[in-house]
């Protein structure tokens, strides 16, 4: 005969509540009937679950594994509980989100972490794109949500924030030892470093007039690089605050005319059709941006 739930939860109740007394009256039923449960369920496994010790009932050995069981399975029956009332209020077992690598990676961390602890059984699929991956994986359909430097034709996009982007390279790399501001020319003498565009429409971005250049598959790689001297680059504010305060990396002096900031926008593949786990982690971003744009210090 198979053991019920009931049973098990009969069982655990018993040994959390110190007695059947106790027992009954937290699960809100008679002595007799847990008394009832403890004795199907040891009849069904064909096992003593608690002895007599003195005038007190405690755990066999076998009783003590099961109790471990019951509580796993306890646990698990809560969690399915709690996973189909989501989905019964339309919220989705997956969010696939593909976000621009010059979006702060800790920030989004954050706001993860903070969705989660709501809805902790819906899986996260996080893509980190370049250039144009974003808005390909919103035209293709591979993305809930997409927080690009561009909107797809045929999409809505809400605008975010503004980055800003520096150009940098290690304090020792040649440029530095100018002791002026940069030109053009400066530039075009040495090694730049950019970011593989992640779409496969390989647009490219930002000034690329240097005769040598490095091509690298990922922002972490480039950075990397210039902060061993290979090269200069341009990077968002947002990803290199550690390299400039450890000083692996500093400011090139450059003018006014070559400074650069990029766009970034909110877009929900589907709109206003959008489930409403979607619509929720969108929400938690864009609160958490009006958060810190509110707790800076107005000039």
């Amino acid at each position: 005969m198979q053991v019920t739930l009931e049973q098990w939860q009969a069982l655990v109740g018993v040994v959390e509540a110190g007695g059947y007394a106790r027992a009954a009256e937290q699960l809100g039923k008679s002595q007799s009937a847990i008394s009832y449960a403890i004795q199907k369920l040891e009849s069904s496994l064909s096992v003593r679950v608690f002895k007599l010790t003195g005038r007190r009932a405690t755990l066999t050995e076998a009783g003590q594994a099961l109790y471990r069981h019951a509580q796993r399975l306890l646990a698990q029956a809560e969690q399915t509980e709690e996973l189909a009332q989501q989905f019964s209020q339309g919220y989705e077992a997956q969010i696939s989100i593909a976000m621009d690598v010059i979006f702060p990676r800790e920030m989004m961390l954050d706001v993860l972490a903070e969705f989660a602890e709501h809805h902790p059984h819906t899986r996260i699929e996080l893509l980190e794109t370049v250039l144009s991956g974003s808005d390909e994986a919103v035209l293709k359909r591979q993305v809930d949500l997409s927080l690009s430097g561009r909107v797809p034709p045929g999409f809505l996009g809400e605008k975010l924030m503004d980055v800003g982007f520096i150009a940098c390279a290690h304090p020792d790399h040649p440029l530095h030892q100018l002791n002026r501001s940069l030109t053009l020319e400066d530039l075009r003498q040495h090694r730049q470093l950019v970011v593989r565009d992640s779409g496969s429409r390989s647009v490219d971005s930002g000034w690329l007039g240097a005769e040598q250049r490095w091509t690298l598959s990922d922002l972490d790689a480039s950075v990397l690089a210039a902060s061993k001297g290979i090269g200069f680059a341009w990077y968002p504010e947002t990803r290199i605050q550690p390299q400039l305060e450890q000083g692996s990396l500093k400011p090139l002096r450059l003018g006014s005319s070559t400074q650069r900031s990029v766009e970034l926008y909110l877009i929900l593949t589907d709109g206003e059709l959008a489930r409403p786990g979607v619509r929720k982690l969108a929400a938690m971003i864009q609160t958490k941006l009006h958060g810190l744009s509110s707790a800076l210090p107005v000039e």
